[in-house]
This record gives structure tokens, C-alpha cells and sequence, in this order.
């Protein structure tokens, strides 16, 4: 085992409120603000599933409010948006390692009648000043 300190060197958000999504929609998350680390990842959930795929959709932007927000390139992900897709209870992730200060995580349902809960956790991680609060 490790002697990595992950408990202390992490700060984990929202990402995603709980929500249950029963319609073909795009729903945002929470605007993540990266200010004093270098990675971010989000560990997405999905239970009470029905029907429907939900693709994540990251976005990121100078903007507090993220009026500026733009969807992310590959090249600044660890994994690709259609892998970290769920499509049945489960949980997927996926890495963002770009340089805007604020990124979002959004859900793109499609073939969605009923639906399913999913959620979201953002891991701040490689924190400039640690251990982190």
C-alpha cells in the first residue's frame, strides 16, 4: 500500500446534484472553480435506472458564471465523454486537465421515457498548497 496521502490532497464538490432526468435534455451541473489545483475529475453515478443514455458533456470557461463556457476538447480529457457515458446503474469517470479556471459537467440524455437519478462528485486533485481543508 501506499503511502500517498489521497484523503488530504483532494477536495471533493458536487458535480451534480442528485437529480432524476425523465425527458431528452441537456442538464447542467455545478460550475466547478479550479482555482489551486492542476486536475479534476468527476465520478458519475447513475441508480434508479429506467431507460435512456446520459453522455457527459464538459465545458469550461474563464467566467465565474460560465457565460463564456465552451465544450472541451479531447485533448484536454482523460477519457472521452462517450466512454464515461452511462447507459445502466453504474458509475463511470472522466479527467479534465485543461487550463480554464471554471468547468461543468452537464448530462446529454437521449431515449430517455422514464428515465434514471444520477449524480455527480467533482475530485479536485494535485493541489498547489496541501494538505487541502
Amino acid at each position: 500500500m501506499s503511502s500517498i496521502d489521497s484523503k488530504n490532497n483532494v477536495s471533493n464538490l458536487n458535480g451534480f446534484t442528485p437529480a432524476t432526468i425523465a425527458t431528452d435534455t441537456t442538464t447542467a451541473g455545478e460550475i466547478i472553480d479550479t482555482k489551486g489545483f492542476e486536475s479534476l475529475s468527476f465520478l458519475n453515478r447513475a441508480s434508479s435506472y429506467t431507460d435512456g443514455t446520459y453522455t457527459p458533456l464538459i465545458e469550461d470557461g474563464e467566467d465565474s458564471g460560465l457565460s463564456d463556457a465552451a465544450a472541451v476538447t479531447d485533448t484536454f480529457l482523460i477519457g472521452t465523454e462517450a466512454s464515461a457515458a452511462l447507459s445502466a446503474s453504474g458509475v463511470s469517470k472522466i479527467g479534465y486537465i485543461g487550463k480554464k479556471r471554471y468547468v461543468r459537467l452537464s448530462y446529454v440524455s437521449t431515449s430517455t421515457t422514464t428515465g434514471a437519478t444520477l449524480d455527480s462528485v467533482a475530485v479536485l486533485g494535485d493541489p498547489i498548497k496541501a494538505p487541502v481543508a
